[in-house]
């Protein structure tokens, strides 16, 4: 699947970002409306909406090529044996 082009690709993620922060700005004016119990679960939502709106909206472009290689040390161990002379 081929990738989206650039301008469109930041366009969409300005469109996401505009409606995480209108939906921070709802959550700040039920923070005052609400009573007691609610009114925190809306606050708490109006002060972690920001960072998650950022993870979202910075998230997309990322390509991964390859799979990560794992670590083998005995490997590299017999490599620097073998480059000194050693078997």
């Amino acid at each position: 699947m081929a990738q989206t082009g650039l301008t469109k690709d930041q366009s969409n993620r300005a469109r996401r970002y505009f409606i995480s922060m209108m939906i921070r700005t709802a959550c700040f004016i039920l923070t005052v409306l609400l009573p007691n119990p609610y009114r925190w679960i809306a606050l708490f939502g109006a002060v972690v909406l920001p960072y998650v709106a950022v993870v979202v909206a910075n998230a997309g472009r990322e390509t991964i090529s390859a799979a990560p290689v794992a670590f083998n040390s005995r490997a590299i161990a017999s490599d620097k044996d073998q480059s000194r002379g050693r078997a």
